[in-house]
């Protein structure tokens, strides 16, 4: 999987950036939900999540397969994939790719519409999206509340969104997201465990763990 990929779709969850709000009417019922979701984890302190993700080509054919950990705390995160670290402490952001040995450093830009994985858990959903409730499914034993998300601005490259939230514990068991291009996005949550202990340290890039990285920084 090419790096853009991964740090284009991860680095902020999944971005939407920049959508313009436009007049629309969404299902009060799949707002009741959504809402459910972002109020548990707002109780959270930490949170750290393991997923994959599962890219999708023409027909539904997996073109790769990959499982993460996300960690969170507050608006801090750190996603870690095969090969790729991407690192914010809520004012600095680092994408490391461990093939080059390369981190690129960024500030982060606290006016952009951008979404973090921390906002994924969050009303994110308010501005940017229409949302409506489709029909519940059983998944490995869960009833999955299954909503279906429209970004208001139609000329994105995403045009649908479907969040599955686990109808007993209100969490994101699985999200896929749809482009135009015919690429399907799925990431599945496959064990989610909060309020561990996680330092501000995790939320940092230390560059003396990696002997030798190359630093670019863009700030």
């Amino acid at each position: 999987m090419k790096k853009f990929v991964l740090t284009g779709m991860l680095l902020s969850g999944i971005i939407f950036s920049g959508m313009a709000q436009s007049k629309g009417a969404s299902d009060p019922k799949a707002k009741t939900v959504l809402d459910g979701v972002s109020n548990k984890f707002k109780s959270l302190k930490t949170v750290v999540a393991n997923f994959i993700l599962k890219v999708e080509g023409a027909n539904n054919s997996v073109t790769d397969s990959k499982k993460g950990t996300v960690y969170l705390k507050g608006a801090k995160y750190k996603v870690t994939l095969p090969g790729q670290e991407i690192i914010s402490d809520n004012k600095t952001s680092w994408t490391y790719a461990k093939d080059v040995n390369e981190v690129t450093v960024n500030n982060v830009d606290q006016s952009s519409g951008a979404m973090t994985p921390a906002k994924l858990f969050t009303n994110f959903y308010d501005k940017d999206y229409l949302y409506k409730l489709e029909a519940e499914t059983t998944e490995k034993g869960k009833v999955l509340q299954n909503i279906e998300l429209t970004p208001t601005d139609k000329s994105k490259n995403v045009f649908k969104v479907i969040v599955s939230v686990d109808k007993k514990s209100q969490s994101i068991a699985k999200m896929k997201v749809f482009e135009k291009n015919g690429n399907h996005y799925t990431y599945e949550i496959t064990n989610f465990t909060p309020n561990t202990n996680l330092s501000d340290a995790t939320f940092t890039f230390d560059a003396k763990k990696y002997p030798g990285v190359e630093v670019v920084d863009l700030r």
